[in-house]
């Protein structure tokens, strides 16, 4: 897999929370080449690269593949929509964005209204989601004819290269993320492994976790990794809260992840010459981690990040060598782990 062609397509498709299935088929026929393929009930996509061995360790790869949106809530008497969010939204972005309507009989184009500035007297707060409204151009009685309550929104994006070989899009939290877990599981397919590997994209992230924890109940691993993204630096953010694009994954550390796991993240690194960063958090960690660690009887779980500037906007942006490398450490951590437990045994 190129990584960088791989992120161009997932971000494309399109995945909000509760309706990830485009983008899960998409992923589905890559992971398909490197092992057994299937979908849970909520809808995440389970690959068996290297199945289960009793009394071995058995690593799952983890990834939420479900991206922020709005789902429309009801339609007023003039046509326009209103929406309720599905995930977290800097509401500075709404006013005046165009959006897509992703209804039954496809999609159609809109724009969230925005008052002309001279119209306008003072200063306005930025609206709720649950206060705007999205303009698709229709009467009621069309409008109610071509969409209705229930039909997913996101805005009208296309994810680019950009200078300096970056990526910049929407979804790329966390379509990166899939990408640098379908990248180590390739990287992995051809290894002798004393050891099972599994990867999950799964869903519902931006909502609950609620697919994470039911995948890694089915697979039953022993460990498992989530791969996110976090805060990349930019001019207008503190430095000390963030990583920096270009030089490597962020490894977690939290009292909620095995401080083991990350130990050994950060060895690895190391003894791979594998650009690396810290991330530390006092609590939970905010991604899929949170929801897999209690799972069971508990769920040995580490979590490596992707920097990303924007995040949670239509113009993400991400290194794609920060996903290869990413990928890279998962897999030689998987190694690593595999080859000192048969080692003991």
């Amino acid at each position: 897999m190129e990584v960088k062609e791989l992120m161009l397509r997932l971000s494309a498709a399109v995945g909000v929370s509760g309706r990830e299935a485009a983008a899960v088929e998409l992923a589905a026929r890559e992971l398909a080449k490197l092992g057994e393929v299937r979908t849970d009930s909520l809808g995440s996509l389970i690959c068996t690269v290297k199945p289960a061995r009793p009394g071995k360790k058995h690593f799952m790869l983890d990834a939420h593949v479900d991206e922020i949106g709005m789902i429309v809530t009801c339609i007023e008497e003039n046509g326009f929509l209103r929406v309720a969010p599905c995930g977290g939204f800097d509401r500075k972005l709404l006013l005046a964005s165009q959006v897509e309507v992703h209804a039954e009989e496809g999609v159609l184009p809109g724009v969230i209204c925005s008052i002309p500035p001279h119209l306008q007297s003072g200063e306005k707060p930025n609206p709720k989601v649950d206060e705007i409204f999205i303009d698709i151009g229709y009467d009621k009685k069309e409008a109610e004819r071509r969409t209705a309550p229930g039909d997913m929104v996101t805005f009208h994006a296309r994810c680019r290269e950009m200078a300096g070989g970056y990526i910049t899009g929407k979804a790329l939290d966390n379509r990166s993320g899939c990408a640098a877990v379908m990248r180590a599981a390739e990287l992995l397919a051809g290894e002798e492994l004393d050891c099972g590997l599994s990867v999950t994209l799964t869903t519902r992230e931006e909502i609950n976790a609620a697919g994470a924890a039911a995948a890694s109940f089915s697979v039953n691993p022993t460990h498992a990794i989530t791969v996110d993204v976090s805060f990349a630096h930019t001019p207008d953010a503190k430095k000390e809260k963030c990583g920096e694009l270009g030089k490597g994954p962020m490894i977690g550390f939290s009292p909620i992840l095995s401080h083991e796991m990350s130990r050994t993240l950060v060895e690895t690194a190391k003894e791979r010459q594998i650009p690396w960063q810290v991330e530390v958090m006092g609590g939970e960690t905010g991604t899929n981690a949170d929801a897999i660690v209690p799972v069971r009887g508990g769920i040995r779980t580490g979590v490596v990040s992707v920097p990303q500037a924007y995040m949670h906007t239509p113009v993400e942006k991400i290194d794609p060598a920060d996903v290869e490398n990413t990928a890279r450490l998962l897999a030689e951590y998987v190694k690593k782990e595999a080859a000192a437990h048969a080692e003991e045994n």
